[in-house]
């Protein structure tokens, strides 16, 4: 039997936009983030050791569910910010909401799920001080990756 690689996690996420300075603008209303690199048909916006990728594309019906969840250090921060720029949330129990082409995103609360990063590069992106909750740390727990 031939040996296969083991999915360890995702580098990037990249998004069809119409238009990458649009996108920008859009995505700077809603979130706190760092430009890595600026193309002219793309963008990248780092996420501590991962990124977004913005690429221009052709424009396209909104989705019917195909999302990516997007982890925030504050939820209701971003849940006041989505509704200040105008946003109306997805019905649902999440916080999902559809950006200008249709790309559906899934805000989550860092604090709430077992997705982790290093202390060096919590520390690194300046959120060391945020702690997982009790069902989050069970969770790391029962797979042998609870935080030391």
């Amino acid at each position: 039997m031939q040996k296969k690689a083991r999915a360890i996690g995702f580098n990037h996420v990249a998004l069809i936009v119409g238009d990458i300075d649009e996108a920008l603008a859009f995505y700077g209303r809603l979130f706190d983030f760092t430009l890595r690199e600026r193309e002219a048909e793309a963008a990248f916006i780092d996420l501590g050791d991962q990124f977004l990728a913005l690429q221009k594309g052709p424009e396209r019906a909104p989705n019917d569910g195909h999302h990516f969840g997007l982890v925030v250090d504050d939820k209701e921060a971003a849940r006041q910010a989505i509704l200040a720029a105008g946003i109306t949330p997805l019905p649902g129990p999440f916080l999902d909401f559809l950006d200008p082409w249709g790309n559906r995103i899934e805000i989550i609360g860092y604090s709430n799920i077992q997705f982790t990063k290093a202390p060096h590069i919590l520390r690194g992106m300046g959120i060391a001080h945020l702690k997982k909750t009790p069902g989050a740390l069970k969770e790391l727990a029962e797979k042998g990756m609870a935080p030391e």
